[in-house]
Order: C-alpha cells, then sequence, then structure tokens
C-alpha cells in the first residue's frame, strides 16, 4: 500500500508564501485584506507570511488606501530590488546576456557574437560565462544577489538524465546532440552553488514571457511564435505551455509545408522553416539575385524589406509568397490547436510583421477551417526583439515565486 506523502509546517509555510508572492508580483499592489479575499487564506495566515516576506526584503509598502470606516489600508508589492536575475539567449547569431531586476527591468546587458561556422559548444559555454560577469560588474552587483541564471537555447531541452548532469540539449539544428549544457555551466561559470541555472527552449521561454508581461496576457489558449534565423512556437493550452518541460511541441518551424521542398538545416525538406525563417528567406532572396553578401542577417532582412516597398519586382514576390506560406503554417496551428490568440515575435517577425501581417492574417483565413479561424486573431509580439532574453530570466523568477522566496531550491522545479 503507498504511503500518503504528509504535508509538512515548512511545506505550508511555504506554499502560502508562494501563493502570496506571486499573487502580489502579477496583481499587486493589494493590501493585506485584498490578498486574503483573492487567495482564500485568514488574516492571520496573510497577517503573518507578510510580515515574514517583508522582514526577509522581498515586499515593500506602496502606499495606502481608503478602507471603509477604518483606518487605511496599507498596500504592498514585490519589492523589485529584491534580487538579480538574468536571461541568456544562444541566439543564432549571438549570445546576449542581460541583467534584470525581478520588475524584470533591464539593468545591463552583454553580447557575444558568434562565428558563421556554427555553435560551438565551449565557446557558448565561454561567452555565457563572460556575459554573466561582465553584467555583474558593470552593474556593480554580487553574485550574492543572484536569483538565477535563466538560458533560451535553439533546441529540445530534456531534464532529469542519468548521471544527474542536469539539463541536456538536443539542438540538431545548430550541431548540437545531447550537450550537457547545465552541467557545462555549473562548471564553467564563476557563481555559488545556490545559483541555478535553468535552460529552456528560446521559443517556449519567448512565449513565456509574451503571456505573462506582452501580447498574450489574459489568453487561456494562444500560440506565440518565433521567427528569427529559425522558426519555433510555444503553443499554451489552459493557460499552460503544451507539453512536458521536454516536449518538442514548439518545433513548428519542422512541420512539412511542402513534400520534396527545400532542404532545410535540420536535414529534412520541405519544413516551415526552410520558406519563412530569416535565413532561408535570405536564400531564396540571394537565388533570386537579390544582395545579401558582407552583410548580416539583420540589414540583409531589412535591405530585401527595403527593395520590396521600392517596388522591387523580386522582393515583392519573394515578400507575398513568405505571406502565404507562413499564413499556411498559422492556418495549420488554428486548425490543430483552436487557439484565441496567434502572436508573431521575434527578430524577424517584428522587422516584417508590420508589411507582411494583412497578408498572413489573409492567408491563414484561406487555409483554415473557416470556425476555428473565426475566433482567433493574429497579432504582434509586445515585449520587442529582445523578448527571447526577457523569456529566459521568467525561468529564475518562477523558480523564486514557485519557492516563495525562500533561500532552497524548490523540489522538482522546471522551467514552465
Amino acid at each position: 500500500m503507498a504511503e500518503t506523502k504528509r504535508q509538512t509546517v515548512r511545506d505550508l509555510r511555504r506554499a502560502n508564501r508562494a501563493a502570496l508572492l506571486r499573487h502580489l508580483y502579477f496583481h499587486g499592489p493589494l493590501s493585506r485584506h485584498e490578498l486574503g479575499l483573492a487567495t482564500g487564506l485568514s488574516s492571520g495566515t496573510v497577517s503573518n507570511v507578510t510580515a515574514d516576506l517583508l522582514a526577509d526584503g522581498l515586499l515593500c509598502e506602496a502606499g495606502s488606501v481608503e478602507s471603509d470606516g477604518g483606518r487605511p489600508r496599507t498596500l504592498l508589492r514585490v519589492d523589485p530590488d529584491c534580487g538579480r536575475l538574468i536571461g541568456v539567449d544562444v541566439g543564432e547569431t549571438r549570445v546576449r546576456v542581460e541583467l534584470f531586476d525581478v520588475a524584470l527591468r533591464e539593468l545591463t546587458r552583454a553580447e557575444h557574437l558568434l562565428p558563421d561556422e556554427g555553435h560551438d559548444v565551449e565557446l557558448v559555454v565561454r561567452h555565457i560565462g563572460a556575459g554573466v560577469a561582465a553584467v555583474l560588474e558593470a552593474a556593480d552587483t554580487g553574485p550574492d544577489r543572484l536569483l538565477g541564471v535563466g538560458v533560451g537555447v535553439p533546441g529540445i531541452v530534456e531534464r532529469g538524465a542519468p548521471g544527474g548532469a542536469g539539463a541536456i540539449v538536443h539542438g540538431q539544428t545548430i550541431g548540437w546532440d545531447a550537450v550537457p549544457l547545465e552541467a557545462l555551466l555549473r562548471s564553467a561559470v564563476d557563481l555559488p552553488a545556490r545559483v541555478p541555472f535553468l535552460v529552456g527552449n528560446g521559443a517556449r521561454t519567448f512565449g513565456q514571457a509574451e503571456m505573462w508581461f506582452g501580447a498574450g496576457r489574459g489568453s487561456r489558449d494562444a500560440v506565440i511564435a518565433l521567427l528569427g534565423s529559425g522558426v519555433g512556437a510555444c503553443i499554451v493550452t489552459g493557460g499552460v505551455p503544451y507539453g512536458g518541460a521536454d516536449s518538442a511541441a514548439g518545433e513548428w518551424g519542422h512541420t512539412t509545408l511542402r513534400v520534396g521542398g527545400r532542404r532545410c538545416r535540420c536535414g529534412a525538406r520541405g519544413c516551415l522553416e526552410a520558406y519563412v525563417g530569416a535565413g532561408a528567406l535570405l536564400e531564396r532572396w540571394a537565388e533570386a539575385g537579390g544582395e545579401v553578401a558582407g552583410a548580416g542577417q539583420e540589414a540583409a532582412l531589412a535591405a530585401l524589406l527595403a527593395a520590396a516597398q521600392a517596388a522591387d519586382e523580386r522582393g515583392v514576390r519573394l515578400l507575398e509568397e513568405t505571406a502565404e506560406y507562413l499564413g499556411a503554417g498559422i492556418a495549420d496551428l488554428v486548425n490543430l490547436f483552436n487557439p484565441e490568440k496567434i502572436v508573431l515575435g521575434g527578430w524577424a517577425g517584428l522587422l516584417l510583421g508590420p508589411h507582411l501581417l494583412p497578408a498572413v492574417r489573409e492567408a491563414a483565413d484561406a487555409y483554415a477551417l473557416r470556425h476555428p479561424a473565426g475566433r482567433t486573431t493574429i497579432e504582434l509580439g509586445r515585449l520587442g526583439p529582445d523578448a527571447v532574453t526577457v523569456g529566459a530570466a521568467t525561468l529564475p523568477l518562477a523558480d523564486f515565486l514557485a519557492r516563495g522566496g525562500c533561500p532552497e531550491a524548490a523540489a522538482g522545479a522546471s522551467p514552465r
């Protein structure tokens, strides 16, 4: 007979701290009375737990409001200076490291370009270590203030691997085969052992940021699509990402758009990414005679857009095709998941989106079933081209909130 696990006083205390801290983070500032109504905790519990959180420096007072016939009620909020978070975006062309306060306001950043020949694991780890050291020094912040480091990567992230190696990254498009990234970072980056490294798929972390703070906020069922050099998506159902933490459900870019079509960098033919990813789009632009030599992807894509806006026939035709391909890919998401909202982001999505969005919506309507398409809106992300880095920082933020600000690691914490 299985033994029922008992909840200890310590477990209950941490759960109450987490409930109040999370509610204040997303809905504060609030009074103690409002917190009790929202969380269902007794006034005594709210009073005791908020007193602990104030004593720990996690909350601060934020003014007061009048009450019905009594003394004014003090408002509380999470203190944005109660700690620091680091978000890392292992992108296609660079490694970006940003330091944030707990309100996810950027304090400083560091960037290291990656060579054209690929993502050498040791180089990426060195760049992350150098970036972490640089942002801490620039902000005059000691590592003791760090709540954690979140890392967004292109690829599938596996957790709980044998041998205690932590997060393992399967990044087929960048040549990573079962890379023990968490263990490598722990060995190479000079941070205290208590500071967690939390690794997640970049599209999923980007999606979490847009759901918490951007265009997806308030939606229960949504798809947050990331268009950069490659293509990914975070599929949200019932308010949480679809599939488990190890799920490959975000690899939307490697769904088949055209049987026997263009060769994708993953090795297959006809993937959506081979038609709408920035890298593939620029390959098609070069094949059409467009000028891309010597320019980085962002500059080259901006030049393609400028050519189309100047009525260059090749550029116009290429972007029209791209809008139709993207709309068809979105129609698949609409038919499969019936989302309320689809959000397009990533640096390429935000660059092309204002120009392509009307045609993308038209194509999605043409390829999707009428009923689900009628309840889906398609819009641009609101967090800018750095949203993956913000999303990466939500991994240690989520961990911090889940453990109620307690210093010990939360059992079973995962970047959701």
